[in-house]
């Protein structure tokens, strides 16, 4: 006699195991509440949830896509659960404060504090193992200055017809799209009420950063809002975004430090009629962004390609933002500045510590130089060349806190950019779910039902206290290093424990290029000697021995 059970995949004849224990109470708990029912019709929602339970472990049982939930019917989904919220398990309880993954909750906490303009005092003591390999500090000074404002600045294409004067301390790339329209609102009225600017990322000018906030316009090799129906560069377009008086800055993306030279698709499905009109594309269709630009494909080219773009846009500031790859790719454009008098206005430094909505884990793990090392490059290069007066240097790259922003300045560079920092304001918690369109905070997602719970004038003071409040912590860091202003920071004005019993400043630490020293040889330190006289301004393709490393094993 076949047994009642083998429907269900058992057998009474067998041996069962005790991770089927909870499927068979449930077959059990159903055969049971049904016969219950007969005499009492309360017994009903006994029935139910024993009948869920035995149908899902039914369906365990037999499906084939999951063998853990086919050897653990119904146990297997408190182990999925369980799973899924591992990453809010270890940021709540788990993780220490100082622990960077990739935020501390020291770091997220500092910066809601400074966003609510609350107190953001310590007590007690650092947390930080100050003996650690890798502490760093800045040297106080025993002649504190006083500063009177924070409204640290810069002047950005001084010989432009619209020069900028920007803020050392802005929003960095983050396109509508990735944030929702709640988000970008308050992010760009923060920045009006900051007179800081809001670097709009790369899908383009939407009606949402009309907000009054100082905007950079960045083009990538998509074009949104610039291209013309084939995807290629519309200048007629980009004359009616880069003449707005908004926009204060152009920034071509060459590359992104998350995913460098890595494009991208926006799914049909999500090419709303909005975001279409705001990229200019077509409705319902796949958006593709290439690899690479096809406005210009040498060093030379792109420096035409800039010069043309300012005088497109009337004279303003024009730059580039990248992430350092091959040297002779970047020491190829500085050649190029330097054959042609054509340079850009700025460079913004994009780190491989950089966010993004989406990548693959490997770019995100392994592609990409970061930013100490990429600025150092860059910064050495221009001094060397020549050039650094002339050309201002942002960064971009894990910067939430003054000491953060002082430390980038001191490596070389001028102000400072943060894209996670300023959705940390708007309530981001970290949830790492940017590319699911289930952001928990209304921050980076397109569902309108989640974005529109983002409060913007409450978000819009909480981006305006952040920068506020990180600059005034930057001032007295200054006043007590017995300096005056960001630019007097500089690699001796920072120190770094190398071990246990050595510490050494930045300015010993690492090499730096004396002034011109491009122009008149080639330095020993390895990069420059290898690849410096090597590099074209005509092709961004490499060497000739590393063409011929590429075709042989046999280094």
């Amino acid at each position: 006699m076949p047994s009642p059970l083998e429907p269900f995949g058992l057998s009474l004849n067998s041996r069962l195991p005790l991770r089927y224990a909870v499927y068979l109470l449930s077959l059990l708990g159903l055969a049971a509440s049904l016969v219950a029912m007969l005499f009492e019709a309360t017994w009903g929602w006994a029935a139910l949830l024993f009948g869920v339970l035995a149908a899902l472990g039914t369906y365990d049982r037999h499906q084939r896509r999951h063998t853990v939930s086919r050897n653990y019917p119904i146990l297997a989904h408190f182990r999925y659960f369980l799973e899924s919220i591992g990453p809010e398990i270890r940021q709540y309880f788990i993780q220490s404060d100082t622990e960077q993954t990739p935020y501390s909750r020291e770091q997220r906490s500092l910066v809601y504090q400074r966003a609510k303009n609350v107190l953001d005092k310590k007590a007690f003591g650092s947390v930080q193992d100050m003996y650690a390999e890798g502490y760093e500090w800045i040297s106080p000074s025993l002649k504190p200055t006083r500063i009177e404002s924070h409204d640290f600045r810069i002047t950005i294409g001084q010989g432009c017809a619209k020069p900028y004067s920007a803020s050392i301390f802005n929003i960095s790339a983050m396109s509508f799209g990735s944030l929702s329209s709640n988000a970008i609102i308050a992010l760009n009225a923060g920045a009006r009420l900051g007179s800081f600017y809001h670097d709009t990322g790369e899908g383009a000018i939407s009606p949402y950063h009309r907000q009054g906030g100082d905007l950079v316009w960045e083009i990538g090799s998509g074009y949104f809002g610039c291209r013309n129906e084939d995807g290629t560069f519309s200048e007629e377009r980009f004359v009616e975004g880069a003449t707005l008086e908004q926009v204060k800055m152009i920034e071509i993306k060459l590359s992104q430090g998350a995913k460098p030279g890595h494009g991208g698709i926006l799914p049909a499905a999500k090419v709303t009629s909005e975001i279409a009109a705001t990229r200019g594309v077509p409705v319902g269709q796949d958006v593709i962004s290439p690899y690479a630009h096809s406005a210009f494909t040498t060093p030379l080219e792109m420096m035409d390609f800039i010069a043309r773009l300012r005088e497109l846009s009337g004279g303003k500031p024009v730059g580039i933002k990248l992430t350092i790859g091959h040297p002779w790719e970047w020491f190829g454009l500085v050649k190029a500045m330097l054959e042609t008098g054509t340079r850009p206005d700025f460079i913004v430094v994009d780190g491989g510590e950089g966010g993004t909505g989406a990548a693959p884990l490997e770019f995100i793990n392994r592609l990409g130089m970061p930013l100490t090392e990429a600025l150092l490059l860059v910064h050495n290069t221009l001094v060397g060349a020549g050039l650094r007066d002339k050309i201002h240097v942002g960064a971009a790259g894990k910067i939430v806190s003054a000491f953060d922003i002082a430390r980038t300045i001191a490596l070389g560079a001028d102000w400072c950019n943060a894209a996670r920092g300023y959705m940390f304001a708007l309530g981001c918690i970290q949830a790492m779910a940017c590319h699911t369109d289930r952001c928990p905070s209304g921050v980076a997602t397109q569902d309108k039902r989640r974005g529109k719970k983002l409060d913007v004038p409450d978000k819009t003071q909480r981006v305006f206290h952040f920068h506020d409040n990180t600059l005034k912590a930057l001032a007295e860091m200054l006043a007590a290093a017995g300096l005056k202003d960001t630019s007097e920071l500089g690699p001796e004005h920072v120190l770094r424990r190398v071990s246990k019993n050595e510490i050494r400043s930045f300015a010993s630490l690492f090499p730096f290029l004396e002034p011109d020293e491009l122009l008149h040889g080639t330095p020993e330190h390895a990069v420059f000697r290898d690849y410096w006289q090597a590099a074209r301004s005509d092709s961004f393709h490499p060497p000739v021995p590393v063409q011929e490393l590429r075709a042989t094993k046999l280094r």
